[in-house]
């Protein structure tokens, strides 16, 4: 059994929310439970799932699902990763601790070369969070 739960909030559900569910996973083992969701979910980005297939992180079988379908769940942590799903829900009643990491939407009007580019940056960027914020618990 995780010794800590954790559900990872954003807007979309699509980018940032889905690598940090992958990212926490990985770094934190069977010791956390991890589960991710949106205010106005989109679907899982394609270029999520190959940026994170890429640093070896398998997030294919991920899920886009809406904050309401964690309603009755309690959580450990809540940790929002981007400021309008901060402001969405600036207090998630099913946690006991709630955290606020803003990380940039990856998911622009780019060439698809600086679209990875990009991607590449946020999964690193949440990668180096991730690997902090599961040492810290």
């Amino acid at each position: 059994m995780a010794d800590k739960s954790i559900l990872v909030v954003c807007t979309g559900n699509r980018c940032r929310s889905q690598m940090a569910e992958g990212w926490l996973r990985h770094f934190g083992g069977e010791a956390v439970e991890v589960a991710s969701a949106g205010t106005q979910p989109k679907g899982v980005h394609p270029l999520s799932i190959k940026v994170m297939a890429d640093a070896g992180v398998d997030i294919s079988g991920h899920t886009s699902d809406h904050i309401d379908q964690h309603k009755d769940r309690r959580f450990d942590v809540a940790v929002t990763v981007c400021d309008s799903a901060k402001e969405a829900c600036p207090v998630f009643h099913n946690a006991e601790q709630h955290v606020h990491h803003s990380f940039m939407d990856p998911d622009a009007d780019l060439p698809p070369v600086e679209l990875e580019a990009l991607f590449c940056r946020v999964r690193d960027e949440i990668r180096d969070w991730a690997k902090g914020f599961v040492a810290a618990l």
